[in-house]
């Protein structure tokens, strides 16, 4: 199947870990620690999925969140949102009924800093840890196990998972206390928001003026307008390709977390709220599992 890629793994005592969902950036995740020499229990919501996963990188897969937990030291998550996030993790079957005292969750999700938060300071009730942990680099991060993860939680538990998170991470960085990494995260979102729309818009006009956009992006690419859209989706947005990379659905939602925020803090964001309008207009077109980048079809079409 060959669903992550080539990477080298630094020397780590192996753990025996669980990983709770096997999307898009989960399954590779996982793959790592695997790969890395961990002993890997994962679930996922959808059963086949995990069979799959178990198939191609050994492991076991469990039924429930709390059977996939039992006797792990650290737990990974990666799912889709707060309500996502609290049913693998509370309740009867959920991951923090199953884990023993001392062992980390570490949740990968992008999601509220409220919920962070909330299962922080309930794990810590319960003599668990919990380090809010997600992370930037999108589908192609995950698969080379090149990801940027930005972690809220305490220094001394930060310290025990990081060489484990770095199976899959090329920078895992303590950025504050509970809640703080998912912050980070929208910080971000909110930057890549203006760059995208930055981008869309100077390639269009570019096109518009008739230039050779690709020789142009190649050039400017090289001076102060340089970023990593820039070169990774400046060629693709040229050729109208949009079937690749973080989707639009995904980005919506991220930056109603943003503007949530934003509200309760008192921070001013009229860009960001403004590129989650197009956004919105991108979905409107049918576009909602396009790449990001597919915010230039809003001024082409």
């Amino acid at each position: 199947m060959a669903t992550i890629g080539t990477k080298s793994y630094d020397a780590v005592v192996a753990q025996k870990v669980a990983f709770l969902g096997l999307g898009v950036m989960g399954l590779p995740m996982a793959g790592h620690l695997a790969r890395a020499g961990h002993d890997v229990t994962v679930y996922n919501r959808t059963p086949a999925k995990a069979q799959a996963w178990v198939a191609e990188f050994g492991g076991r897969h469990a039924a429930t969140p709390r059977e996939a937990v039992a006797g792990a030291q650290i737990v990974f998550a990666c799912v889709g949102n707060d309500d996502d996030l609290r049913s693998v993790v509370l309740g009867p079957d959920g991951a923090f009924a199953g884990m023993a005292p001392g062992a980390v969750f570490v949740d990968h999700t992008t999601a509220s800093a409220d919920v962070a938060r909330e299962l922080y300071a309930q794990a810590k009730g319960l003599g668990l840890n919990f380090v809010d942990a997600p992370v930037s680099g999108g589908q192609a991060g995950a698969v080379n196990g090149a990801l940027t993860i930005m972690c809220g939680g305490e220094q001394a538990v930060f310290d025990a998972i990081k060489p484990v998170a770095q199976s899959f991470g090329r920078a895992v960085t303590l950025v504050g206390a509970s809640g703080a990494g998912q912050l980070a995260k929208m910080v971000n979102q909110i930057c890549i928001a203006g760059l995208v729309q930055g981008l869309s818009e100077a390639v269009a006009f570019g096109q518009a003026a008739d230039l050779d956009m690709k020789l142009v992006l190649d050039v400017i690419s090289k001076g102060a307008a340089q970023s990593w859209q820039m070169e990774n989706r400046g060629g693709t947005m040229v050729d109208d390709k949009f079937d690749f990379g973080f989707a639009v659905d995904w980005m919506r939602k991220d930056l109603g977390l943003v503007l949530a925020e934003a509200r309760n803090n008192g921070a001013r964001v009229p860009v960001t709220a403004l590129v989650d309008q197009f956004y919105g207009d991108v979905q409107k077109m049918g576009g909602g599992r396009w790449d990001t980048s597919s915010l230039i079809k809003r001024l082409r079409d």
